[in-house]
C-alpha cells in the first residue's frame, strides 16, 4: 500500500486490516492524472506496468467513484484499496510491459478490472496477521462483494465489484 497519501491507523473491516486512507477534496494530481489519461469509466485505460503506476490508477479510482459516481468517501477508500492490490498483483506477477484498468458502473453496482497479457490465474492464499506480504487477494476477498477472473486468448481480466445503494 506505499505511495497512498494520508496512510493512518490500520482498521478492521470483515476481518480484513487494511490502511485508512482519507481523500482530498481537491487532489490535483488526480484530475491531472484524468486529463492526462483519460477516465476509465469511459474506455480503458492503459498504464505501464511499474510500481509507480499504482498509484495513477488509485488517483484515477478515487476520482471516478468520488467525483464523477458521487459515492461515498468509505466506498472510495475501499475500492481505491482494491484497485491498488490488483494493480500491484499486475505489475510484480504478470511479466506484462502494461495493463488496462476498467471502470464500470450499473445499477446498484461498481465493477473494476485490471487487464493483463498473461494467462497465470491469481491465486487467493490463507495469511496471518504476521504476513508482511501476499494479502491482496485476501483483501479483494474481503472487501468486495464478489471477484473473479475472466481469461481470453492472449490474457486475462481480473476484476471485482462492489455493491453500491443507487440515489
Amino acid at each position: 500500500m506505499a505511495g497512498l497519501e494520508g496512510v493512518e491507523q490500520p482498521r478492521r473491516h470483515k476481518g480484513a486490516t487494511a490502511a485508512r486512507w482519507s481523500p482530498a477534496v481537491e487532489d490535483e494530481q488526480a484530475l491531472r492524472a484524468l486529463e492526462l489519461l483519460g477516465s476509465p469509466a469511459d474506455a480503458e485505460v492503459r498504464l505501464p506496468s511499474r510500481p509507480e503506476s499504482a498509484a495513477t490508477a488509485r488517483r484515477l479510482a478515487q476520482v471516478v467513484i468520488l467525483r464523477q459516481w458521487g459515492l461515498s468517501p468509505k466506498m472510495t477508500e475501499d475500492a481505491v484499496l482494491l484497485v491498488s492490490e490488483l494493480v500491484g498483483n499486475a505489475v510484480r506477477h504478470t511479466g506484462a510491459r502494461v495493463f488496462g484498468l476498467r471502470m464500470r458502473r450499473r445499477r446498484g453496482w461498481i465493477r473494476i478490472e485490471v487487464r493483463d497479457p498473461s494467462r497465470g490465474l491469481p491465486c487467493l492464499m490463507p495469511v496471518q496477521e504476521t504476513d508482511l506480504g501476499g494479502r491482496g487477494l485476501f483483501l479483494v476477498d474481503k472487501l468486495a462483494d464478489r471477484w473473479g477472473v475472466d481469461l481470453w486468448p492472449r490474457g486475462k481480466t481480473t476484476w471485482f465489484e462492489m455493491r453500491v445503494a443507487d440515489r
